[in-house]
């Protein structure tokens, strides 16, 4: 690796620079579509109900309802506008950002609930509408506040920790993503790329105890691989890359816990942790360690060939008998829209990850 002010460190530090101003608009664009698919999943059994799709507008205050309710759908827009208004600070100024976001994030809350009334497992709601509306002037007033502070510490961080390449906060996004997949029980671990789901198809290996178990196995030495060295590609050569990486993986597992404490019951907790995630584990990690003793290009290479790998074995594997009593937990209020999210996060996963590699394969 060149050190110095050679002119091929030149666009690592352009990188640098451009990368407070990029992160905010990455992370607008990631959690719209996030917001998007998890109001109108399960995108199942549409139907033309005859009224109006702005009738629930006049419907009356509701006769059931919960702080926890109101507080969740003030909180889902509030990050949405606190990432939007500093998207547009920077070029429309602070006043015009604050009402771009909050209007942007009302009209989009009212399209959600509007088209909601084709879907007949969603309720669209006035007060859902209402509350969105207030999370979206929350996230854009707490974005005036400190959102500039905030993404000047992210810089600061990915200065001392990050290496300074193209694509950065694309890595620093799949990484955010990837564990937002932990928090799905019902998914094999670490698993991801699963679109069975999305196109109605039955697994070509038909469950046994075996083949479950040697396929758990693979798939999970295979993303335990491919997780380990795309998080790679986002440290600093000089950081302490060996103590980040377990503490990255341990991140994980305790994401993966304790959703599953939460949504399933404490008692089923480490229901996950079966011989097969086990020794994925376990040969995932060796392998691991010696991957990151390969030149960037062919640790990007098997970073690519594991990610491909993953995905063909986790379409291929029986379905997880655990899924099924962990996903009739998610179906149950507000985890009906945590569950597409979550699920739309591990399914494409792979897809958004593999373009990433490509490009720093390029530039290898």
């Amino acid at each position: 690796m060149q050190t110095g002010t050679s002119p091929a460190s030149t666009p690592n530090i352009g990188a640098h620079t451009e990368s407070p101003s990029l992160l905010p608009r990455y992370l607008t664009l990631c959690y719209l579509a996030l917001i998007v698919y998890a109001s109108l999943h399960p995108f199942s059994g549409w139907r033309a109900p005859g009224i109006s799709p702005l009738v629930f507008l006049e419907a009356a205050w509701p006769r059931y309802w919960t702080v926890f309710d109101l507080a969740i759908n003030i909180f889902a827009y509030m990050p949405l506008a606190f990432f939007m208004t500093q998207s547009f600070g920077h070029h429309s100024g602070k006043p015009l950002a604050f009402l771009v976001s909050l209007l942007f994030g009302s009209l989009l809350s009212l399209t959600m609930e509007s088209v909601q009334t084709f879907l007949p497992s969603r309720v669209p709601s006035n007060v859902d509408l209402l509350c969105n509306s207030i999370g979206s002037g929350l996230g854009a007033a707490l974005s005036l506040w400190c959102g500039t502070r905030f993404f000047s510490w992210t810089a600061r961080v990915q200065q001392l920790w990050l290496a300074p390449i193209p694509h950065l906060d694309y890595g620093l996004i799949l990484i955010g993503l990837w564990l937002l997949t932990q928090l799905s029980p019902e998914t094999l671990l670490f698993g991801a790329g699963d679109l069975r789901h999305l196109f109605d198809i039955t697994p070509a290996v038909l469950y046994a105890a075996p083949s479950f178990f040697a396929m758990e196995t693979g798939i999970i030495v295979c993303n335990t691989i491919a997780i380990g060295l795309v998080m790679r590609t986002v440290l600093a050569t000089k950081g302490p890359v060996r103590r980040t990486l377990p503490w990255f993986f341990v991140a994980a597992i305790l994401t993966r816990t304790l959703a599953a404490a939460i949504v399933v019951g404490p008692q089923n907790a480490l229901v996950w942790l079966t011989p097969g995630a086990g020794l994925g584990m376990l040969i995932g990690g060796m392998v691991l360690a010696l991957a990151l003793l390969l030149p960037e290009p062919l640790r990007i290479a098997l970073a690519g060939v594991s990610l491909m790998a993953g995905t063909v074995l986790v379409n291929l594997a029986p379905f997880n008998p655990y899924s099924a009593a962990a996903l009739a937990a998610w179906r149950q209020g507000h985890f009906l829209n945590f569950n597409g999210l979550t699920r739309f996060a591990a399914s494409f996963w792979p897809f958004l990850a593999l373009p990433y590699l490509i490009l720093l394969g390029r530039r290898a």
